[in-house]
Protein backbone atom coordinates (compact mmCIF):
# COMPACT_ATOMS: atom_id res chain seq x y z
CA UNK A 1 0.00 0.00 0.00
CA UNK A 2 1.23 3.11 -1.28
CA UNK A 3 -0.71 5.71 1.04
CA UNK A 4 1.19 7.58 3.50
CA UNK A 5 -1.20 6.95 5.85
CA UNK A 6 -1.20 3.91 8.44
CA UNK A 7 -4.83 2.37 10.37
CA UNK A 8 -3.13 3.16 13.58
CA UNK A 9 -3.48 6.85 12.59
CA UNK A 10 -7.14 6.68 12.92
CA UNK A 11 -7.80 5.94 16.51
CA UNK A 12 -6.04 9.43 17.01
CA UNK A 13 -8.25 11.06 13.76
CA UNK A 14 -11.64 9.93 15.12
CA UNK A 15 -10.71 10.96 18.50
CA UNK A 16 -9.80 14.67 17.73
CA UNK A 17 -12.95 15.08 15.47
CA UNK A 18 -15.27 13.23 17.93
CA UNK A 19 -14.38 16.36 20.19
CA UNK A 20 -15.36 18.77 17.42
CA UNK A 21 -18.80 17.55 17.51
CA UNK A 22 -18.95 17.13 20.91
CA UNK A 23 -17.99 21.30 21.19
CA UNK A 24 -14.81 19.58 23.54
CA UNK A 25 -11.84 20.41 20.98
CA UNK A 26 -9.95 22.79 22.83
CA UNK A 27 -8.32 24.03 19.51
CA UNK A 28 -9.09 24.41 16.08
CA UNK A 29 -9.66 21.46 13.91
CA UNK A 30 -7.23 21.72 10.96
CA UNK A 31 -6.89 19.04 8.31
CA UNK A 32 -3.66 19.86 6.16
CA UNK A 33 -3.44 17.87 2.34
CA UNK A 34 0.64 18.30 1.42
CA UNK A 35 -0.17 17.98 -2.46
CA UNK A 36 2.61 16.75 -4.91
CA UNK A 37 4.30 14.28 -2.42
CA UNK A 38 7.04 11.95 -3.67
CA UNK A 39 5.73 8.33 -4.01
CA UNK A 40 7.52 5.17 -4.98
CA UNK A 41 3.67 4.50 -7.25
CA UNK A 42 3.72 4.81 -10.83
CA UNK A 43 1.40 6.82 -12.62
CA UNK A 44 -1.70 5.01 -14.24
CA UNK A 45 -2.49 5.76 -17.90
CA UNK A 46 -6.05 6.90 -16.94
CA UNK A 47 -6.03 10.28 -16.51
CA UNK A 48 -7.14 12.57 -13.55
CA UNK A 49 -10.84 13.90 -13.87
CA UNK A 50 -12.31 16.20 -10.84
CA UNK A 51 -15.84 14.76 -12.27
CA UNK A 52 -15.82 10.77 -12.05
CA UNK A 53 -18.96 11.26 -13.84
CA UNK A 54 -16.82 12.17 -16.98
CA UNK A 55 -14.80 8.46 -17.08
CA UNK A 56 -17.31 6.58 -19.98
CA UNK A 57 -18.77 2.79 -19.48
CA UNK A 58 -15.16 1.68 -20.95
CA UNK A 59 -13.19 2.81 -17.96
CA UNK A 60 -13.40 0.29 -15.13
CA UNK A 61 -14.15 0.79 -11.36
CA UNK A 62 -11.05 -0.80 -10.96
CA UNK A 63 -8.74 1.61 -13.48
CA UNK A 64 -10.52 4.56 -11.44
CA UNK A 65 -9.72 3.28 -7.92
CA UNK A 66 -6.19 2.50 -8.94
CA UNK A 67 -5.87 6.75 -10.72
CA UNK A 68 -7.24 7.55 -6.80
CA UNK A 69 -5.05 5.27 -5.35
CA UNK A 70 -2.49 6.75 -7.11
CA UNK A 71 -3.35 10.58 -6.34
CA UNK A 72 -3.63 9.36 -2.65
CA UNK A 73 0.06 8.48 -2.31
CA UNK A 74 1.30 12.05 -3.73
CA UNK A 75 -0.53 13.23 -0.54
CA UNK A 76 0.66 13.71 2.97
CA UNK A 77 -1.97 13.75 5.95
CA UNK A 78 -0.86 16.12 8.54
CA UNK A 79 -2.71 17.57 11.47
CA UNK A 80 -6.27 16.13 11.50
CA UNK A 81 -6.54 15.57 7.58
CA UNK A 82 -7.12 11.76 6.67
CA UNK A 83 -7.51 9.84 3.25
CA UNK A 84 -10.80 10.65 1.63
CA UNK A 85 -12.02 9.88 -1.93
CA UNK A 86 -15.32 11.98 -3.19
CA UNK A 87 -16.84 10.19 -6.11
CA UNK A 88 -17.94 13.03 -8.26
CA UNK A 89 -20.90 12.44 -10.73
CA UNK A 90 -22.32 16.30 -9.75
CA UNK A 91 -24.33 18.16 -7.65
CA UNK A 92 -27.55 16.55 -6.71
CA UNK A 93 -26.92 13.73 -8.86
CA UNK A 94 -30.27 12.44 -6.83
CA UNK A 95 -31.86 14.16 -9.91
CA UNK A 96 -30.42 11.97 -12.57
CA UNK A 97 -31.82 8.93 -10.39
CA UNK A 98 -35.07 10.11 -10.86
CA UNK A 99 -35.08 10.90 -14.20
CA UNK A 100 -33.07 14.13 -15.23
CA UNK A 101 -30.34 13.78 -17.70
CA UNK A 102 -26.53 14.30 -16.77
CA UNK A 103 -24.92 16.96 -19.09
CA UNK A 104 -20.72 16.83 -19.15
CA UNK A 105 -19.31 20.38 -19.01
CA UNK A 106 -15.34 20.60 -18.81
CA UNK A 107 -16.17 22.34 -15.18
CA UNK A 108 -19.09 21.03 -14.09
CA UNK A 109 -22.24 18.60 -14.46
CA UNK A 110 -25.47 20.35 -15.36
CA UNK A 111 -28.84 18.16 -15.19
CA UNK A 112 -32.02 18.81 -17.12
CA UNK A 113 -35.28 17.78 -17.35
CA UNK A 114 -36.06 15.12 -19.93
CA UNK A 115 -38.81 17.24 -21.27
CA UNK A 116 -40.49 20.84 -20.05
CA UNK A 117 -43.00 19.95 -17.25
CA UNK A 118 -45.60 21.67 -15.28
CA UNK A 119 -45.75 21.40 -11.74
CA UNK A 120 -48.51 18.88 -11.57
CA UNK A 121 -47.21 16.45 -13.91
CA UNK A 122 -44.45 15.88 -11.01
CA UNK A 123 -43.97 12.47 -9.12
CA UNK A 124 -41.21 10.91 -8.20
CA UNK A 125 -40.32 7.44 -7.79
CA UNK A 126 -37.05 5.49 -6.51
CA UNK A 127 -35.06 4.07 -9.03
CA UNK A 128 -32.50 1.68 -7.82
CA UNK A 129 -31.78 0.18 -11.31
CA UNK A 130 -30.63 3.51 -13.38
CA UNK A 131 -26.92 3.11 -14.89
CA UNK A 132 -25.39 5.80 -13.03
CA UNK A 133 -26.46 4.75 -9.50
CA UNK A 134 -25.39 1.16 -9.96
CA UNK A 135 -22.17 2.91 -11.47
CA UNK A 136 -21.20 4.57 -8.19
CA UNK A 137 -22.16 1.44 -6.38
CA UNK A 138 -19.86 -0.27 -8.20
CA UNK A 139 -17.03 2.04 -7.79
CA UNK A 140 -18.07 2.12 -3.63
CA UNK A 141 -17.50 -1.23 -3.77
CA UNK A 142 -13.97 -1.55 -5.28
CA UNK A 143 -12.66 1.22 -3.39
CA UNK A 144 -14.44 -0.29 0.11
CA UNK A 145 -12.34 -3.78 -1.58
CA UNK A 146 -9.30 -2.24 -2.11
CA UNK A 147 -8.44 -0.24 0.80
CA UNK A 148 -10.19 -1.97 3.54
CA UNK A 149 -10.74 0.57 5.88
CA UNK A 150 -7.86 2.49 5.65
CA UNK A 151 -9.25 5.17 3.34
CA UNK A 152 -12.63 6.92 3.94
CA UNK A 153 -15.05 6.76 0.91
CA UNK A 154 -17.07 10.07 1.29
CA UNK A 155 -20.91 10.15 -0.05
CA UNK A 156 -21.46 11.22 -3.45
CA UNK A 157 -23.09 14.69 -3.80
CA UNK A 158 -26.49 13.96 -3.31
CA UNK A 159 -27.68 17.27 -3.66
CA UNK A 160 -30.50 19.29 -1.87
CA UNK A 161 -34.13 18.96 -1.75
CA UNK A 162 -35.57 22.05 -3.26
CA UNK A 163 -32.09 22.30 -5.95
CA UNK A 164 -33.40 18.91 -6.85
CA UNK A 165 -36.82 19.87 -7.94
CA UNK A 166 -35.76 23.20 -9.37
CA UNK A 167 -33.74 20.72 -11.93
CA UNK A 168 -37.23 19.30 -13.24
CA UNK A 169 -39.16 22.80 -13.79
CA UNK A 170 -36.62 24.83 -14.13
CA UNK A 171 -35.96 27.64 -11.30
CA UNK A 172 -37.58 30.52 -13.21
CA UNK A 173 -40.93 28.05 -12.50
CA UNK A 174 -40.95 26.99 -9.32
CA UNK A 175 -40.19 30.73 -8.11
CA UNK A 176 -44.02 31.36 -9.48
CA UNK A 177 -44.72 27.63 -8.34
CA UNK A 178 -43.70 29.31 -4.47
CA UNK A 179 -46.55 31.19 -5.38
CA UNK A 180 -49.36 29.72 -7.27
CA UNK A 181 -49.00 26.28 -5.93
CA UNK A 182 -47.51 26.03 -2.48
CA UNK A 183 -48.81 23.24 -1.31
CA UNK A 184 -47.74 21.18 -4.35
CA UNK A 185 -43.80 22.26 -3.58
CA UNK A 186 -44.33 21.61 0.03
CA UNK A 187 -45.70 18.17 -1.03
CA UNK A 188 -43.14 17.25 -3.74
CA UNK A 189 -40.35 18.57 -1.62
CA UNK A 190 -41.56 15.89 0.97
CA UNK A 191 -40.98 13.02 -1.51
CA UNK A 192 -37.53 14.27 -2.44
CA UNK A 193 -37.08 14.13 0.87
CA UNK A 194 -37.89 10.51 1.84
CA UNK A 195 -36.19 9.79 -1.64
CA UNK A 196 -32.81 11.13 -0.26
CA UNK A 197 -33.01 9.28 2.67
CA UNK A 198 -33.25 5.72 0.32
CA UNK A 199 -30.33 6.85 -1.62
CA UNK A 200 -28.37 8.03 1.83
CA UNK A 201 -29.29 4.85 3.30
CA UNK A 202 -28.34 2.46 -0.10
CA UNK A 203 -25.46 4.42 -0.33
CA UNK A 204 -24.44 3.61 3.36
CA UNK A 205 -25.02 -0.17 3.14
CA UNK A 206 -22.31 -0.70 1.15
CA UNK A 207 -19.54 1.62 2.90
CA UNK A 208 -20.42 0.53 6.05
CA UNK A 209 -18.83 -1.01 8.23
CA UNK A 210 -15.39 -0.98 6.55
CA UNK A 211 -15.61 2.52 5.96
CA UNK A 212 -14.00 4.33 9.20
CA UNK A 213 -16.98 6.65 9.62
CA UNK A 214 -19.62 9.13 7.32
CA UNK A 215 -17.93 12.16 5.39
CA UNK A 216 -19.56 13.83 2.33
CA UNK A 217 -17.68 16.34 -0.59
CA UNK A 218 -16.61 18.75 2.52
CA UNK A 219 -14.56 16.20 3.75
CA UNK A 220 -15.78 16.26 7.39
CA UNK A 221 -15.31 13.14 9.44
CA UNK A 222 -17.81 12.00 11.23
CA UNK A 223 -18.18 8.16 13.30
CA UNK A 224 -21.72 9.26 13.04
CA UNK A 225 -24.53 9.51 10.02
CA UNK A 226 -23.39 12.95 9.13
CA UNK A 227 -23.80 15.21 5.75
CA UNK A 228 -23.66 18.61 4.19
CA UNK A 229 -26.92 20.06 3.94
CA UNK A 230 -27.46 22.61 0.87
CA UNK A 231 -29.99 24.98 -0.90
CA UNK A 232 -28.32 26.90 -3.80
CA UNK A 233 -31.93 27.80 -5.09
CA UNK A 234 -32.24 30.02 -1.56
CA UNK A 235 -30.38 32.44 -3.22
CA UNK A 236 -32.98 33.92 -5.23
CA UNK A 237 -35.60 34.02 -2.73
CA UNK A 238 -35.99 36.01 0.76
CA UNK A 239 -36.39 35.39 4.19
CA UNK A 240 -39.81 34.68 4.10
CA UNK A 241 -40.04 32.04 1.73
CA UNK A 242 -36.44 30.40 3.15
CA UNK A 243 -38.56 30.10 6.25
CA UNK A 244 -41.71 28.54 4.54
CA UNK A 245 -40.08 26.58 1.88
CA UNK A 246 -36.74 25.44 2.79
CA UNK A 247 -36.06 25.77 6.71
CA UNK A 248 -38.78 23.02 7.18
CA UNK A 249 -36.93 20.77 4.64
CA UNK A 250 -33.22 21.56 6.36
CA UNK A 251 -34.96 20.63 10.02
CA UNK A 252 -36.35 17.99 8.62
CA UNK A 253 -32.71 16.47 7.18
CA UNK A 254 -30.59 17.45 10.16
CA UNK A 255 -33.29 15.51 12.63
CA UNK A 256 -32.85 12.53 10.27
CA UNK A 257 -28.59 12.39 10.52
CA UNK A 258 -26.98 12.42 13.67
CA UNK A 259 -24.71 15.11 12.59
CA UNK A 260 -24.87 17.81 9.40
CA UNK A 261 -23.44 21.27 8.08
CA UNK A 262 -24.88 23.93 6.04
CA UNK A 263 -23.66 24.91 2.52
CA UNK A 264 -23.31 28.42 2.83
CA UNK A 265 -22.92 29.76 -0.37
CA UNK A 266 -21.72 33.37 -1.47
CA UNK A 267 -23.55 37.00 -0.08
CA UNK A 268 -26.81 36.20 -1.34
CA UNK A 269 -27.85 33.60 1.03
CA UNK A 270 -26.52 35.58 4.53
CA UNK A 271 -30.08 36.28 4.93
CA UNK A 272 -31.23 33.46 5.72
CA UNK A 273 -28.03 32.80 8.30
CA UNK A 274 -30.23 34.09 11.37
CA UNK A 275 -32.85 31.29 10.42
CA UNK A 276 -30.39 28.62 10.07
CA UNK A 277 -28.75 29.36 13.24
CA UNK A 278 -31.83 28.45 14.93
CA UNK A 279 -32.06 25.28 13.23
CA UNK A 280 -30.64 23.00 16.87
CA UNK A 281 -30.28 20.01 15.14
CA UNK A 282 -27.52 21.78 12.85
CA UNK A 283 -24.66 21.68 14.22
CA UNK A 284 -22.46 24.19 11.59
CA UNK A 285 -21.82 26.38 8.57
CA UNK A 286 -19.30 26.02 6.13
CA UNK A 287 -19.36 29.53 4.64
CA UNK A 288 -18.07 30.19 1.21
CA UNK A 289 -17.56 33.75 -0.16
CA UNK A 290 -18.28 33.31 -3.42
CA UNK A 291 -17.09 33.20 -6.96
CA UNK A 292 -13.98 35.58 -7.04
CA UNK A 293 -14.14 35.98 -3.02
CA UNK A 294 -11.27 34.12 -1.50
CA UNK A 295 -11.54 33.59 2.26
CA UNK A 296 -9.64 36.92 3.81
CA UNK A 297 -9.96 37.68 7.27
CA UNK A 298 -12.64 40.85 7.12
CA UNK A 299 -15.23 37.34 7.31
CA UNK A 300 -14.16 37.58 10.82
CA UNK A 301 -17.35 38.75 12.17
CA UNK A 302 -19.37 36.11 10.44
CA UNK A 303 -17.82 33.38 11.58
CA UNK A 304 -17.71 34.65 15.24
CA UNK A 305 -21.73 35.40 14.91
CA UNK A 306 -21.61 31.54 14.09
CA UNK A 307 -19.62 30.12 16.76
CA UNK A 308 -21.84 32.73 19.07
CA UNK A 309 -24.80 31.04 18.22
CA UNK A 310 -23.28 27.65 19.51
CA UNK A 311 -22.43 26.39 16.33
CA UNK A 312 -19.33 25.22 14.31
CA UNK A 313 -17.94 26.82 11.42
CA UNK A 314 -15.93 25.31 8.53
CA UNK A 315 -13.53 27.68 6.96
CA UNK A 316 -13.08 27.19 3.35
CA UNK A 317 -11.11 28.22 0.35
CA UNK A 318 -8.58 29.92 2.65
CA UNK A 319 -5.41 30.99 0.86
CA UNK A 320 -2.87 30.61 3.35
CA UNK A 321 -1.67 29.69 7.23
CA UNK A 322 -0.87 33.41 7.39
CA UNK A 323 -4.04 34.44 6.31
CA UNK A 324 -5.97 31.77 9.21
CA UNK A 325 -3.87 33.43 11.70
CA UNK A 326 -5.35 36.78 10.98
CA UNK A 327 -8.56 35.04 11.24
CA UNK A 328 -8.07 32.79 14.70
CA UNK A 329 -6.24 36.01 16.28
CA UNK A 330 -9.92 37.77 15.87
CA UNK A 331 -12.21 35.59 17.34
CA UNK A 332 -12.85 34.65 20.88
CA UNK A 333 -12.78 30.76 20.67
CA UNK A 334 -11.15 28.31 18.41
CA UNK A 335 -13.08 25.67 19.42
CA UNK A 336 -15.37 25.04 16.86
CA UNK A 337 -13.70 25.89 14.25
CA UNK A 338 -12.26 23.72 11.30
CA UNK A 339 -10.43 24.17 8.19
CA UNK A 340 -9.12 21.81 5.24
CA UNK A 341 -5.66 23.73 4.04
CA UNK A 342 -4.15 22.30 0.58
CA UNK A 343 -0.51 23.19 -0.06
CA UNK A 344 2.79 22.15 -1.93
CA UNK A 345 4.58 19.15 -0.06
CA UNK A 346 7.61 21.36 0.21
CA UNK A 347 5.94 23.33 2.75
CA UNK A 348 5.74 20.77 5.30
CA UNK A 349 8.65 21.59 7.64
CA UNK A 350 6.84 25.23 8.21
CA UNK A 351 3.46 24.19 8.30
CA UNK A 352 4.42 21.43 11.03
CA UNK A 353 5.54 24.28 13.28
CA UNK A 354 2.84 26.31 12.11
CA UNK A 355 0.55 23.18 13.57
CA UNK A 356 2.25 22.59 16.85
CA UNK A 357 1.48 26.34 17.86
CA UNK A 358 -2.21 25.64 17.66
CA UNK A 359 -1.17 22.43 19.86
CA UNK A 360 -1.36 19.61 17.07
CA UNK A 361 1.47 17.23 16.67
CA UNK A 362 2.01 15.10 13.83
CA UNK A 363 3.12 11.00 14.49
Amino acid sequence: MSINFSKDRWPKVKQAWGKFWEGNLDRPNIAVYLSDAPTSHSEPELPESHFTSQYDQTITPEQIVDRWDYNLSRTEFLGDAFPNIFPNFGPGVIAEFIGAIAEQGETTVWFHPKKEFSIDELNFELNFEHPTLNRISNLMTTAIDRWEGLVQMNMTDLGGNLDILATFLPSEKLLFDLYDNPDKVKSLTSQIDRIWEEYYNHFNKILRPVNPGYSSWASLFCEEPYYMLQCDFCYMIGPDMFDQFIKPAIEREANYLTHSFYHLDGPGQLVHLDSLLSIEKLDGIQWVPGAGNETTDKYTELYQRILDAGKRVQIVECPSTQTLDRIFDKLNTLSGVQVNLTLPYEEKDKVSKWLEQYGIKNT
